[in-house]
């Protein structure tokens, strides 16, 4: 029994790892059209902003990686055809 509710909540924990690159792309979107919607509220404090804007390089910064290993994995795939 603990086996098993162990591995449910191993397996829950990693879901998020396996997800597809669209799926998160889709995700970071959403993420940053919510931020751009606070950021022109004006409504925030200046702590609230700055860690809106470092989570959103941070975003940049994973979806660039994304992209740059699927043009890798696309290069090697026509290369090897």
């Amino acid at each position: 029994m603990k086996t098993a509710i162990f591995f449910a909540l191993a397996l829950g924990l990693a879901a998020p790892a396996f997800a597809s690159d669209a799926a998160k792309d889709a995700s970071d979107k959403v993420a940053d059209t919510k931020d751009t919607v606070k950021d022109k509220l004006h409504t925030d404090s200046g702590m609230e902003k700055a860690g809106r804007k470092t989570d959103k390089a941070a975003r940049d910064v994973k979806r660039s990686a994304r992209n740059t290993k699927d043009d890798a994995k696309d290069k090697v795939h026509d290369a090897t055809k």
